[in-house]
Parts: C-alpha cells; sequence; structure tokens
C-alpha cells in the first residue's frame, strides 16, 4: 500500500473516531437520546440495544475488509495465493448462524416492546390521567382540555409523573403528532381518533413536532410540551380560564384556516363536543 494510501486510510478512520466522540458526548442534545418519560426510555434503550446487537455484523465486517485488503494487497508476497479453495463448513457456519441468531434475537425483542409500547395501551399508575384532545390544523397544534374546559394553540402544559391520554385526529392533512422526549410518534388523520399514552418523570419543557411533511408551513408547525407540578398545573388553568378568547363552533372555523408560524394561544373552550364534532364532520353527511 501506498504512503499516500496509508496516510488517507489513518485520517479517514481518526475522523471516524472523533464523529463517534462527538455524537457521545453531544447525546443529551439529541431529543430521541436524551428521553424524559417511561415510554422514550423504554423506546430509547430498545433503540440502543438493538444496534449494538447488529453491530455485532457490522463492526467485524468492517474491520475484516481492512484486514484483507491490508494482507491480500499486491505488494504483499508473503501473502498465500489459495485459488483451489472452497467450502469451507466453518466459515458458512459463521457467516449463516450468527446473523440468523442476531435476527432471531431482534425479532423476540420487537415483538415484546411493539405490545409493550402500543400507543393505545393505557399506563398503570396510582394518578388520574389527564385527557388532551389534539387537532392537526393547517400548519398549527391545537390541544383541547374537555375536563379543564380550556384550550391551547401550539403549547400544552400537564403535570409531572402523571399519566397522558392523548387522543388525536386531523382537520386538515394527515400528519403525525411527536415529542420525542416522551415517547414515539402517532399519525393524526381526518374523520379517525389515534390514540397516545406518555409520561413525564420530571418537570421540564420539551419540544413538539409534526413528525409527517404537510405542505408550506411543516417547518413552523412546532408546539412547546410544559410537565410542572401539579400546583403551577392547576394555577396554569387557572389562568387561561381568565382568557377572553373563546373557541367555539365559530371561532373554530376562523382558526381552521391555514397560517403560517403560529403563536401560542389560549382559549376559554365554550363547546365541549368539539373534538367530536371536528371526527364526525367526515364522517356524516355535511
Amino acid at each position: 500500500m501506498k504512503k499516500t494510501h496509508k496516510f488517507a486510510l489513518f485520517i479517514l478512520l481518526s475522523l471516524a473516531c472523533v464523529l463517534a466522540v462527538i455524537i457521545f458526548w453531544d447525546s443529551s442534545r439529541i431529543d430521541v437520546l436524551n428521553p424524559k418519560g417511561l415510554i422514550a426510555l423504554k423506546q430509547r434503550n430498545l433503540l440502543v440495544i438493538s444496534t449494538l446487537i447488529m453491530l455485532i455484523v457490522v463492526v467485524p465486517a468492517i474491520v475484516f475488509t481492512f484486514v484483507f485488503a491490508w494482507k491480500y494487497r499486491s505488494d504483499n508476497e508473503k501473502a498465500k495465493y489459495t485459488p483451489n479453495w472452497e467450502n469451507s463448513i466453518l466459515a458458512e457456519c459463521i457467516w449463516w448462524g450468527i446473523p440468523f441468531i442476531i435476527i432471531v434475537v431482534l425479532s423476540v425483542m420487537v415483538w415484546k416492546t411493539s405490545h409493550e409500547l402500543d400507543p393505545f395501551k393505557p399506563l398503570d399508575s396510582p394518578t388520574k390521567p389527564i385527557r388532551i384532545q389534539v387537532v392537526a390544523l393547517q400548519w398549527k397544534w391545537l390541544f383541547i382540555y374537555p375536563e379543564e374546559k380550556i384550550a391551547t394553540v401550539n403549547f400544552v402544559q400537564f403535570p409531572e409523573k402523571t399519566p397522558l391520554n392523548f387522543e388525536i385526529t386531523s382537520d386538515a392533512p394527515m400528519n403525525s403528532f411527536w415529542i420525542p422526549q416522551l415517547g414515539g410518534q402517532i399519525y393524526a388523520m381526518s374523520g379517525m381518533r389515534t390514540k397516545l399514552h406518555l409520561i413525564a418523570d420530571a418537570p421540564g419543557i420539551f419540544n413538539g413536532c409534526s413528525a409527517n411533511f404537510s405542505g408550506t408551513g411543516f417547518a413552523g408547525m412546532k408546539f412547546i410540551a410544559k410537565a410542572s407540578t401539579e400546583a403551577d398545573f392547576d394555577a396554569w388553568v387557572s389562568s387561561v380560564k381568565k382568557s377572553p378568547n373563546h373557541l367555539d363552533a365559530k371561532s373554530y372555523k376562523q382558526l381552521l384556516k391555514p397560517s403560517i408560524n403560529n403563536k401560542e394561544a389560549f382559549y376559554l373552550l365554550s363547546d365541549d363536543g368539539l373534538f367530536d364534532q371536528i371526527i364526525m364532520k367526515y364522517m356524516t353527511p355535511m
């Protein structure tokens, strides 16, 4: 191998090592790798464990690529030349057996966690859950608290260590509701009611977003998810109830109009059945 090739290989390996260290060191800034809730933690662990298991095949394959390239280079006269070699039972067992075992292990893990982390499955907790209805609009998120009789746009607050029962639909193009630090995404579809159960382990402010491209305002379709103490949540609900804005069928028609980069807004809910009406308008004749 020429000196220039050796130098290039050394640079590439060095850069790969530096990149790996940076990713590991800066993982706290990657929401998916920095979970703040039980569901997100289990999903992160599944992602990491699955990746490590698959590296059992990937890493040796990469290493052997460089080893064989070095050993059987053109200027290495000591390398053994065996053109008639074939049919090694040991080699066949290794490159078929190990991937087979890995696939079986991954299949069992994914099957088990798919049922355990079913987004429709309620969380076991002695604390009474909070019900929040979510409507994907163009291009903003509407959150309805039917029991508290309030509604918000691009902002959702809830108490820590309290199960969150999200009911999700869309009154616009198909979308996807996602709070990466609390759990995986779930689709929002017109005329349908999907569910998502999450929980926050501690107070904090988390980024929420749309995980499904939905047109011009997709990039600005973000919201804040805030976990607080029970007392702070009650105080926040009381403050929202003092809002001069009322959300009813008439004001909802104005809110329904497409708009980009929307600011947070707060409403006193005047129509308890608004969420069901949004779903049913796609199910019955107008």
